[in-house]
């Protein structure tokens, strides 16, 4: 295999928040710019409904913020193991397969590589989490038969897998001196995956690296599911979340976790919400929240929120405190948002992450004390919070902080490299 040629293969990191595509060249960094310069798009399609067209990534929560009719979906990656892939959604008037939807966008990854390499590709390794779906062996592989079905259909002939955290530390084995134990530990915006890996420079270029895999292991969290906490705890109780009956029970908790959950926010716009909503208002002592949220619901603007709810996470990594301006909904009504808020909101999830780890080391008979270097790579493995939960797991690591956006989608360049060789 000449180390002069380029790859014939592409690797694709298809991300619940943004996605990256690598292809393998000498001297040249291997991430393939997708919009704008930049190496992600975000995962996110608005369907305009003016101009009857899709369009993606930044440009697509663009015109939704800017006000354009239309549909937009994110978070579509966690389609993938759920009961929705194999039903249908609106969009423009018509019945959309969520299968069709997820080979429009990943159908879009392969045009902007194709466009940017002046070269078309039929071969390509796909990440892919630990677990799509905790403990139910039968649908995590029903998800990846999926997305496998998926690649084939938008024009990809050859199509395998590599877990992510694995093309991460392939990603990190590129630039070490000598032989590490290392964690990788990849947040990303729907699960968090972890893999104990043996690594050194001298086995870099080895195909078969599966005696140096210790174990891997993961659980389903990740960013959303730490916007969905923080969106309950310190958004949803200005929109009636916790709010009394007159019964003395508590409002319906369904209404405020579809509005906290990307992908089912357009459950509210519908009309049978909105008339069992408005049935409910009678029964509720104090109509201010569900009023706050009819109004949201009337402007649409659940996903402005999601993504103000988004923005204020990735904010609170480095700040203590953040304000969403409510004003929109009412006047004067602002969500005040402290770091302090979301650990205590997240405190449960990272105890299921502390958790993943344990049985991790465990599986491979590894004691704590004996892991060299602890890799963080994904878009939420900032939160300071999760770093210090894990890091004060393994007290002689070394700690280590990837591209947070690109070392997946590199490793997995490097992966396609390997398994189908160069040009």
């Amino acid at each position: 295999m000449s180390d002069l040629s380029p790859a014939r293969a592409l690797g694709i990191d298809f991300g619940t928040s943004n996605s990256t595509v690598g292809w393998h060249r000498p001297g040249v960094e291997s991430l393939i710019a997708l919009e704008e310069g930049k190496i992600t798009l975000p995962s996110v399609v608005f369907f305009n409904l003016e101009e009857r067209r899709p369009v993606y990534g930044r440009l697509a929560l663009h015109e939704y913020l800017e006000g354009y009719e239309g549909r937009l979906m994110r978070s579509l990656k966690s389609l993938l193991g759920s009961k929705l892939i194999k039903h249908d959604t609106s969009v423009l008037g018509s019945a959309l397969p969520f299968k069709d939807l997820l080979g429009l966008f990943i159908g879009e990854l392969k045009k902007r590589a194709e466009a940017s390499a002046g070269r078309s590709f039929e071969q390509v390794v796909l990440g892919r989490p630990v677990f799509f779906v905790d403990e139910d062996p039968a649908a995590d592989q029903e998800a990846e038969d999926t997305l496998a079905e998926v690649a084939r259909k938008i024009g990809f002939k050859d199509v395998s897998f590599q877990y992510e955290p694995i093309a991460a530390a392939f990603d990190y084995e590129s630039g070490i001196a000598r032989e590490e134990l290392v964690l990788i530990v990849d947040i990303g915006g729907g699960t968090s995956d972890f893999t104990l890996i043996r690594l050194s420079p001298q086995r870099h270029r080895v195909a078969e690296r599966h005696d140096d895999i210790l174990a891997t292991g993961g659980v389903h969290i990740g960013g959303t599911d730490f916007d969905k906490q923080l969106s309950l705890q310190g958004v949803m109780p200005l929109f009636g979340y916790g709010s009394r009956m007159k019964s003395g029970a508590l409002m319906p908790t369904s209404y405020h976790l579809n509005l906290a959950t990307w992908h089912t926010i357009n459950a509210l716009y519908g009309q049978k919400s909105q008339l069992a909503l408005g049935n409910m208002r009678y029964d509720i002592e104090d109509t201010l929240g569900i009023d706050r949220l009819f109004n949201l619901i009337e402007q649409r603007a659940g996903h402005w929120l999601a993504m103000e709810v988004e923005a204020s996470k990735i904010e609170l990594t480095e700040r203590d405190s953040r304000n969403i301006d409510l004003n929109r909904v009412e006047a004067g009504l602002v969500a005040s948002l402290t770091r302090s808020l979301f650990e205590d909101a997240i405190d449960g999830l990272l105890q299921r992450v502390r958790g993943s780890v344990d049985e991790l080391l465990a599986k491979a008979g590894v004691g704590a004390a004996q892991v060299d270097t602890v890799f963080f790579t994904g878009g939420s493995s900032g939160i300071p919070a999760l770093r210090d939960s894990v890091a004060a797991m393994l007290p002689n690591a070394r700690h280590v902080e990837g591209n947070i956006f690109g070392s997946i989608g590199s490793g997995l360049a490097i992966e396609a490299r390997k398994r189908y060789g160069v040009i």
